[in-house]
């Protein structure tokens, strides 16, 4: 259904190879303040073109593209490829290594209301500027967007796993993640990977603005280059894998909140008429605590813990206008009911509102709440990979930051070029002969 090219990859030329532990970088929405700042002082590390360093950053990261081209500290593979990219890692608590595979590809940035790329939750309007302006200056891709397919035969397990007997890159990452890439050139097996992906529909996972910065920019260029056959500023680096593999693993997102307007007792007598109230003796602990229940979250302030649960019998109170598969996600519960109808922040606004934070460490919500930094945390539990697949095919959206597939992909292991020059290829060698 989406259409899918191998691509051209530039990467770190070989001089680098041994050293690409320190060329790689997170994604720019979950690198911290620290993490940047470290990276940065590496002048060929891919912070520089994911997340370049303010002031002038459009511009300091348009001038490391050039930079890097110039003096060969990356380089452009001849061919067409589908990177074959494996991330091996364990989640707190379990013994057994898990193996997340998939590949990376380009894929045309449709617009969401073409129905080719599902989404499942909102995003944040300045973050996708930023993304879109950074795009047009450096006509580079720094790392990939997470796609999922469906495939319960898995029927490209055998050539990723042939592909992998000859790694192009083996690193540890900032998770302790180990990450394998390994890439395919073979005409014949890249026609298996796209006939078989022709047929199937896409969800993004984890990357929304960074897709929604390349569909802007698609739109900016409607125009430019109609005389040829492939046109590079339609596409968009993704990480694909099999939503049926058992190792896609998606962890909670918690919310911070600061400046809360109300006192402690007041914010609490409003909170007791929505939920039952239960303290939670050691509010370090709750990070490890299973929330099995639906409708039920964790809530931390100044140095105190707390179990809240919606009350049952107001249930049919909540969302009763929008769509079943919607309306029973705690989530959707808890930012209408905490975050709309007790602090009284509009679901619309709710996207921008700088003093409502999303979290993924436990350990971080603990600290800027004692610390005063932040006036409480709701714990949250993970989603469902069913529920992220019904909340796609439905249509609707849940809120932002709703999921966190783990591991990230990183930035740095290869960078995809929208520049037409260096995109160009005669892609028809990768299709059926009643392709276009």
């Amino acid at each position: 259904m989406a259409e899918i090219l191998p691509l051209r990859a530039w990467r770190y030329s070989d001089e680098f190879s041994e050293r690409i532990e320190e060329l790689t970088a997170p994604l720019f929405d979950v690198v911290s303040v620290q993490q940047r700042e470290q990276l940065y002082k590496n002048p060929y590390n891919a912070i520089h073109l994911s997340v370049p360093k303010n002031p002038f950053a459009i511009q300091n990261a348009e001038k490391t593209v050039q930079d890097w081209k110039r003096k060969g500290v990356i380089k452009q593979d001849k061919l067409p490829g589908i990177y074959v990219y494996y991330q091996y890692f364990r989640l707190p608590g379990e013994e057994k290594e898990r193996c997340r595979k998939g590949f990376i590809i380009q894929i045309k940035a449709y617009d969401w209301d073409e129905g080719k790329i599902l989404r499942h939750e909102n995003t944040i309007v300045s973050a996708v500027h930023d993304r879109v302006d950074l795009l047009a200056a450096t006509k580079m891709q720094a790392s990939p967007t997470h796609g999922l397919y469906v495939d319960e035969d898995f029927q490209l397990e055998s050539d990723m796993e042939a592909a992998m007997s000859s790694p192009i890159y083996e690193v540890e990452d900032y998770q302790g993640v180990r990450e394998v890439l390994a890439v395919i050139h073979d005409a014949d097996v890249i026609r298996r990977f796209l006939s078989l992906l022709e047929k199937k529909q896409v969800i993004l996972a984890d990357g929304h603005h960074r897709l929604e910065g390349a569909i802007a920019y698609r739109k900016r260029m409607k125009g430019a280059f109609d005389d040829k056959k492939w046109k590079a500023h339609e596409y968009h680096l993704m990480y694909l894998t099999n939503a049926a593999s058992d190792d896609l693993k998606i962890l909670p997102t918690h919310r911070l909140y600061s400046e809360l307007k109300m006192s402690k007792s007041e914010f609490f007598e409003k909170l007791s008429e929505w939920f039952l109230i239960k303290p939670f003796s050691d509010p370090e602990e709750m990070g490890t605590y299973t929330f099995r229940r639906v409708r039920k979250f964790g809530l931390l302030i100044e140095n105190e813990g707390y179990i809240i649960e919606l009350k049952p019998e107001l249930f049919d109170q909540v969302n009763q206008g929008m769509p079943e598969v919607l309306r029973k996600l705690d989530l959707v519960i808890l930012h209408e009911v905490l975050f709309w109808r007790i602090l009284g922040i509009p679901l619309d606004e709710q996207r921008t509102k700088e003093n409502l934070v999303y979290e993924r460490n436990f350990s971080k919500c603990l600290r800027e709440v004692q610390s005063g930094k932040a006036s409480f945390a709701i714990i949250t539990r993970e989603l469902e990979m069913a529920q992220v697949l019904d909340v796609c095919n439905s249509g609707y959206l849940m809120p932002q930051k709703s999921t966190y597939f783990y591991p990230k992909a990183l930035s740095g292991l290869i960078f995809a070029s929208i520049d037409q020059d260096e995109f160009d290829f005669t892609y028809d060698a990768f299709f059926g002969k009643n392709k276009r």
